[in-house]
């Protein structure tokens, strides 16, 4: 195991993991966020260097002190060959199976792997999939070949015109966690919204006030730098005003440089077609989440 440590060596990392893409996207779009100053002071891991097979993103073990907190305890995992890292995952200097964790990726075929370590570890766990996207200005500069302009929403470039007398743009502070944790649907203990107070803090959000001046819809970023969170209340849905912020998210960040993803739940037929008029752009692989439980 080598923990990757210095500018060039991460730098190395993320020019390799562009070249993977999209299905390095999530270790790709979190390491390229530790070049730009590693905000959520994560550490890289790697199999092997300068040759590395698989690249796991932890937090420092002074991070993981809980146990129980998952939204902590979060691995990010890419590999060029998952039939082979089951021992290097299964090393509990990589990951420590005897907490409640979470291991992200955009590749499904690391799933027979991490059932075989969580029976060998005497855990349980729960995998979600969700369809994965790319914004258009991120997927155009870094996987040209998925970009069929011929194909994108013509009423996709502008948002219907806001009432900005009604609504004005803004952004979230840390005492709308508790907001925002009600309406997420991985959230909703306290361990998620201390989670997502720190994100908060760390990375822009974006918000529309309402008339009483509270936010009503609203987007994050995790610690990855993935798009995430976003939700509106539920007296003002049916208006698109997550369509609003979306935009508005996207134009600003985009500026900024940031490769810029999210996921949308399967069933979500409404976002589907929001992130579709935003000219998102779905990626052949999926959004994946274990969820994994010591018994």
């Amino acid at each position: 195991m080598f923990h990757l440590q210095g500018p060039q060596k991460l730098q190395m990392l993320e020019k390799s993991l562009r070249k993977a893409l999209p299905e390095s996207l999530k270790v790709y779009g979190t390491v390229f966020h530790m070049n730009q100053g590693n905000p959520f002071r994560l550490k890289a891991l790697v199999d092997s260097w300068p040759d590395f097979n698989t690249v796991v993103i932890r937090p420092p073990e002074q991070e993981m002190t809980d146990d129980l907190d998952h939204y902590t305890n979060t691995y990010l995992i890419y590999s060029k060959d998952p039939q082979q890292l089951q021992e290097f995952l299964g090393s509990p200097e990589v990951i420590n199976w005897k907490q409640h964790l979470q291991i992200q990726s955009s590749q499904s075929s690391l799933n027979s792997v991490i059932q075989n370590l969580v029976d060998i570890n005497l855990s349980k766990v729960k995998h979600t999939q969700c369809n994965l996207y790319m914004m258009f200005d991120t997927a155009k500069k870094l996987l040209p070949s998925l970009v069929d302009m011929k194909n994108l929403p013509l009423d996709g470039d502008k948002p219907k015109p806001l009432n900005e007398e009604m609504f004005k743009l803004s952004s979230l502070d840390a005492t709308h966690a508790a907001l925002v944790n009600q309406f997420w649907h991985f959230g909703g203990t306290e361990r998620s919204q201390r989670f997502i107070e720190r994100c908060i803090r760390t990375f822009p959000s974006f918000c529309l006030r309402g008339p009483e001046g509270t936010p009503v819809t609203w987007s994050m970023m995790d610690h990855t730098g993935e798009l995430r969170m976003g939700a509106t209340v539920p007296e003002y849905r049916g208006q698109a005003l997550i369509y609003h912020t979306g935009f508005y998210q996207i134009q600003t960040l985009a500026k900024l440089g940031f490769p810029l993803y999210a996921h949308i739940d399967k069933a979500n037929h409404t976002m589907q077609r929001v992130v579709a008029r935003l000219h998102q752009i779905p990626m052949p692989c999926d959004w994946n989440q274990w969820n994994c439980v010591p018994v």
